[in-house]
């Protein structure tokens, strides 16, 4: 069960930072869509370091 979690955490982490990616490539970033994606993103990580 953990490492499904680990899992799911760790594909969300990724389509994160591809939107993160793509978002900031646009000609005129949504610097507001860019950062709540980052919190999302960190709360992610966040709670991979507590589950290793």
């Amino acid at each position: 069960m953990e490492s499904t979690h680990i899992s799911a955490l760790q594909t969300k982490h990724a389509g994160l930072e591809r939107q993160i990616h793509a978002e900031m490539n646009r000609p005129l970033p949504d610097e507001t869509l860019v950062a709540q994606l980052k919190r999302k993103k960190l709360k992610i990580k966040e709670e991979l370091s507590r589950l290793h």
